[in-house]
C-alpha cells in the first residue's frame, strides 16, 4: 500500500499519510505521478477554509507535465474532517483570471474546516489519511506552523505495510 510522507523539520511535523486510489483514482495518480520525485512545496496556514496547511503545487512543477490535468472530485467533500489529506482542483481562469490551473495539497487538521473560498464552495477530493494514532502529532505540528508562518513541507511516497 502505497502512502505519502509529509515532514517539516521547524514544527515537527512528520506523519505518514494513506493513499485512497480505491476512494479517489485520478486524484491519487496525480499524486503517485508528482511525487514521483520527493518534493519540497511552500506551506502556510490557510486563511479562508479553517485548520489547514495550504500547499499549493508551485507552476513550475505543473508546466509541460502529463499530469498536470483536469481532476474530477473524488470522495468529494466540502467538509473535511481532521487527518484528511485533501487535493484541490481549481480550473483556469477560475481564481482571479489565473491563466494555470491551481492545484493544492491542503493538509486538515482540527475540526470546522471548510472548502469556502472568496470563489464559493469547492469540493476537494480526500486523497489520504493520516492514521487516527498519528493525528494528535499531526495536529500540534500544524499548529506550531501557523504561529510560524510559511515554511516548506517535503512530501515523498513510501511503500507502507498493511497492518
Amino acid at each position: 500500500m502505497t502512502a505519502i510522507s509529509i515532514t517539516e523539520p521547524r514544527s515537527k511535523l512528520s506523519v505518514t499519510a494513506q493513499l485512497l486510489p480505491g476512494k479517489a483514482p485520478e486524484n491519487a495518480a496525480f499524486l503517485r505521478a508528482y511525487l514521483g520525485t520527493p518534493r519540497v512545496v511552500p506551506g502556510i496556514h490557510a486563511m479562508w477554509t479553517g485548520p489547514e496547511i495550504s500547499c499549493p503545487v508551485p507552476a513550475a512543477d505543473l508546466k509541460g507535465q502529463a499530469y498536470a490535468k483536469v481532476l474530477p472530485a473524488e470522495n468529494a467533500t466540502l467538509t473535511p474532517q481532521p487527518g484528511d489529506i485533501v487535493l484541490s482542483y481549481v480550473p483556469p481562469r477560475m481564481w482571479g483570471g489565473n491563466p494555470s490551473a491551481i492545484f493544492d495539497i491542503g493538509l486538515f487538521y482540527g475540526q470546522g474546516a471548510r472548502l469556502l473560498f472568496p470563489i464559493g464552495w469547492l469540493a476537494g477530493s480526500v486523497v489520504a489519511q493520516v492514521p487516527p494514532e498519528e493525528r494528535e502529532q499531526f495536529a500540534a505540528a500544524c499548529g506550531v506552523i501557523r504561529r510560524n508562518g510559511a515554511c516548506d513541507v517535503t512530501f515523498s511516497l513510501v511503500e507502507a505495510s498493511n497492518g
